[in-house]
């Protein structure tokens, strides 16, 4: 059974990678050396972002079988097979109970079942000849929570359950699968969560190439979960120790948000 290349001869798909996460792991692959294809649905800042890191694009919507498709067949096409999968496009997806039917729907399509799309088409491959790599950047929400963020950490807690679940079926078959699980980084989406993320500053938000480097380091093993935030590991025992004062912990937490954003002068 062939040996897995080294993560410098890697050939890589990264998902919503015309900025953000996606864009600094692209970048640091590629630095590496290896043969990278990014892809998200911003078709315009995708080709800005290719040419700046000096790797491969198609511009494809995640949240349909053929924009999973497309990349996974351009890379294999281009660099005449596919090493390691970097499952990164992601979106909040609205707040509360209010949030509509349409609105979870898509927040699912493209933050979990676009992950089982994409497992669908490389697994048996990977399978068969003894190694591939499934990277799945979900979010500090997927093992604990996130305020004001129901779809979110909804779908986030089963992109981590279905990391969990190809790592059990498919790690004795010689595939890595991991999952990225950073609190805030400072990317168009911590922007945009208002008085969230003065809470995710607090807790010390996270450059995208800060994540990048730790991504990089966690290629060299077989880790499954990549924490930026180490201290995710802690609160993660803690919630399944003690589900009690967890809760507790968190409601405090709610309580001091809803401050934040009752507050005029916050």
């Amino acid at each position: 059974m062939p040996s897995a290349p080294p993560p410098s001869s890697l050939r890589v798909v990264v998902t919503g990678a015309a900025g953000g996460i996606g864009a600094a792991i692209a970048g640091r692959l590629a630095q590496e050396g290896a043969q990278v294809l990014i892809t998200d649905v911003d078709a315009a800042r995708l080709e800005q972002t290719a040419q700046r890191l000096g790797v491969e694009s198609v511009a494809a919507d995640i949240a349909t079988v053929e924009g999973v498709a497309a990349g996974i067949d351009a890379a294999t096409e281009r660099f005449g097979g596919i090493d390691a999968y970097f499952a990164n496009a992601g979106i909040v997806g609205g707040e509360g109970l209010a949030t509509s039917d349409e609105q979870w729907a898509t927040t699912y399509a493209i933050n979990v079942q676009a992950h089982v799309r994409a497992a669908r088409l490389l697994m048996p491959g990977w399978a068969e000849r003894g190694h591939g790599r499934f990277v799945v950047t979900a979010s500090a929400a997927g093992l604990l929570s996130m305020l004001d963020a129901a779809p979110y950490s909804v779908t986030k807690h089963a992109a981590v359950a279905f990391a969990e679940w190809l790592a059990i079926t498919y790690g004795g078959k010689g595939i890595t699968v991991q999952a990225i699980c950073p609190e805030g980084v400072r990317t168009a989406m911590l922007e945009q969560a208002g008085h969230l993320a003065q809470l995710l500053e607090a807790h010390g938000a996270r450059t995208p190439d800060e994540v990048a480097d730790l991504v990089w380091t966690a290629l060299h093993d077989h880790r499954f979960l990549i924490l930026p935030h180490p201290e995710v590991g802690d609160y993660y025992r803690a919630r399944a120790t003690d589900t009690d004062s967890w809760l507790a912990g968190m409601q405090r937490l709610q309580s001091r948000f809803e401050h934040l954003k009752e507050s005029p002068t916050a």
